[in-house]
């Protein structure tokens, strides 16, 4: 990268970050303008020359650079660092950057939180501690849970690629109830986002995936059902991390039980 950037680069920069997720500029100085936000705590620091962009990340946790390299393209062979063309690439990678820091583990669990405090500042003084606020707290947890999982598999169902928002699902592996802690239940690896159909069967265990992502049908379900339930051979999930297969163990388990 060229080591002088000009005032207009480093404008550029800056609002692109501001307007993908990366609204504070911490350093705009030297070869790189340094930014971060308020709602994540990935940095990221860039660079401009002839050939596009270099963007090093400083992730909020590491299971967001194996994620980006699903859709871009790292640079040299450094893993934290990627080089793209155009500003429009530019701008996609800050903003996929910025949802998923905020959608993976550690950031969804503070933003749950927060929310909570908030929605239990709303009950009355008599109903807090009781079941009133068991729920407003599992409802606000779902909500989360729901909203990480949109943004980790981009709006689309993790196994067909449907994209109609009012369909989908998000399928904990490991239910809410039997999870140990509010990280369990608000991990974005700890399910799948899916078509109702496909939701419903993973959640009473009567399907499931192997450690490949694919899916798995219990004996239990006869293979004239299937069609109807809209399964159909070599189902599998459009991408599958480490991360999921210690839930996915978990639930696989529980699914053999009923087969």
């Amino acid at each position: 990268m060229d080591a002088d950037m000009n005032p207009l680069q480093r404008t550029i920069i800056e609002k692109t970050g501001h307007d993908n997720g990366f609204e504070h500029v911490l350093s705009s100085a030297g070869d790189a303008v340094i930014l971060a936000s308020a709602r994540h705590r990935s940095q990221a620091v860039v660079t401009a020359s002839a050939d596009g962009f270099g963007l090093r990340l400083q992730p909020a946790t590491p299971a967001l650079l194996p994620e980006l390299l699903r859709s871009f393209q790292p640079w040299a062979g450094a893993d934290d660092v990627f080089c793209v063309p155009t500003l429009p690439d530019l701008a996609a990678l800050l903003r996929r950057t910025a949802s998923l820091s905020q959608a993976l583990p550690n950031q969804a669990v503070r933003d749950y939180h927060t929310a909570v405090a908030q929605a239990v500042e709303t009950i009355s003084a008599e109903a807090r501690g009781t079941e009133v606020e068991r729920l407003v707290r599992q409802r606000v947890g779902q909500e989360r849970y729901r909203d990480a999982l949109l943004t980790y598999w981009g709006g689309a169902c993790a196994v067909t690629g449907v994209a109609v928002t009012e369909a989908l699902r998000a399928s904990h592996a490991k239910p809410w109830a039997e999870c140990a802690d509010d990280a369990e239940r608000l991990d974005a690896f700890n399910g799948f986002l899916l078509v109702a159909n496909l939701d419903a069967l993973f959640d009473r265990f009567l399907t499931s995936f192997d450690d490949t992502g694919h899916l798995l049908t219990s004996t239990r379900l006869s293979q004239s059902d299937l069609p109807g339930l809209g399964i159909h051979s070599g189902m599998t999930l459009r991408w599958l991390a480490s991360e999921h297969r210690h839930y996915l163990q978990w639930h696989r388990e529980r699914f053999l039980l009923g087969a």
